[in-house]
């Protein structure tokens, strides 16, 4: 039986403490017991059903868990503060000094900056690879490698990872295979394809009104619970927890993520397709043109599309900075970076989310500067949005 996503979130049901249709907040750092001994035990895990203090878990953010749990088709898992609260605490608690990490080279700049500039410091090595190349990415598998790490869809140059072969690359040199879904909630499953661990940035499409910023790890109950541990716990002791009141409000949000999906990729197919017809040069792995178009359509569930992100090139970073100022204008979106927004975002990442970069990596993954990377809203009319776009694009003259 196909899994689907969407169905697992419905099929949760929560009542708030006085009958309410949602679940009380509880709005408290800290938790009482009924005795000693109970602390005492809640302190060594092994009291279930207890609270202790807001940074190991609260009633709110469990329930948030489980619902991203539930639609990442994980055991469970646990919410952080940020979408890297949730990434470095992972990474922290799989290596220890002396491991190595093998990385796709087209990841969010701020994990890259983490994995490239922070973790050395804690002799943590990472060799960044061409992800979409199986015979690579084993070829940088040292005896000393403890995960593979790679992007479902990646930032910002949408290539798409083919996570059945690294899940088998994984379990051939015993490492974990973590995987950061934030592009594409619903559309793709990671761990029905094998991977170990799923992460993402919910200030992203799953909270989806740019209000927030938290992040998830879902996994086994036994990874998330040395991550909370109160003595070796990364995620316990790094401290980056969500407030009760965020995790209610991306829960709230997270009931409509399908409808969302759906339309962020029916207005990114739309415009993908009338960009290419007209010349420029698009990458959107919906297009038939996109190298992994096939690979993509093999992992997707069905409706929810190929996600609501893609990205042009008009040649120059003056023309780039020029289009978005003037898209901006005439309210067709925000110069902004993030993405899940309602309205359209644009950015030009190699100046922006992917500055961590350095230049000549940069050109060497293909980050051109005149690249511009477009979080496709939620428009009504989408239509009339690609003819007010392409007005821009005509009076610059790039078309």
């Amino acid at each position: 039986m196909a899994f689907k996503p969407a169905n697992n979130i419905q099929d949760l049901q929560y009542f708030g403490e006085f009958g309410g249709v949602n679940p009380s907040i509880s709005d408290s750092s800290t938790y009482t017991f009924l005795s000693a001994k109970t602390m005492f035990d809640t302190f060594e895990g092994n009291a279930d059903g207890c609270y202790l203090y807001s940074r190991h878990s609260s009633p709110s953010n469990l329930y948030l868990g489980e619902a991203l749990a539930a639609m990442e088709g994980t055991e469970t898992a646990t919410v952080t503060a940020s979408g890297m609260g949730a990434i470095t605490p992972v990474l922290l608690q799989l290596c220890d000094a002396g491991d190595h990490v093998v990385s796709s080279r087209t990841i969010y700049g701020g994990t890259y900056a983490f994995l490239k500039n922070f973790t050395p410091r804690l002799g943590i090595e990472t060799t960044f690879i061409d992800i979409t190349k199986l015979d690579i990415v084993e070829a940088a598998i040292t005896p000393k490698t403890k995960v593979l790490y790679c992007e479902s869809v990646s930032n910002p140059l949408l290539e798409v990872a083919d996570i059945k072969g690294l899940s088998k690359l994984a379990q051939k040199h015993k490492l974990k295979l973590v995987v950061d879904n934030t592009f594409s909630p619903l559309s793709i499953s990671p761990v029905k394809l094998g991977a170990d661990i799923v992460v993402h940035s919910l200030t992203k499409f799953i909270n989806g009104s740019s209000d927030t910023v938290g992040g998830v790890v879902c996994g086994r109950q036994e990874l998330i619970d040395d991550l909370r541990n109160v003595n070796s716990g990364a995620a316990m002791l790094l401290g980056s927890t969500m407030d009760s009141l965020r995790s209610a409000s991306v829960l709230k949000n997270l009931r409509t993520l399908h409808i969302r999906m759906m339309q962020h990729s029916h207005n990114a197919t739309f415009l993908a397709e009338k960009f290419e017809n007209d010349g420029l040069k698009t990458v959107y792995p919906g297009l038939t043109s996109h190298p992994s178009h096939e690979l993509f359509k093999s992992m997707m569930n069905e409706k929810y599309g190929f996600g609501g992100m893609m990205t042009i090139d008009v040649g120059t970073l003056d023309k780039a900075n020029a289009l978005m100022e003037m898209m901006q204008e005439r309210n067709l979106g925000y110069l902004a970076v993030s993405l899940g927004f309602y309205k359209t975002l644009f950015s030009a990442p190699g100046s922006s989310t992917s500055s961590e970069i350095p230049e000549e990596e940069q050109e060497a993954m293909g980050l051109s500067d005149g690249l511009i990377r477009f979080s496709i809203g939620l428009d009504a009319d989408i239509e009339r949005t690609y003819e007010m776009m392409k007005a821009c694009m005509v009076e610059l003259d790039i078309l």
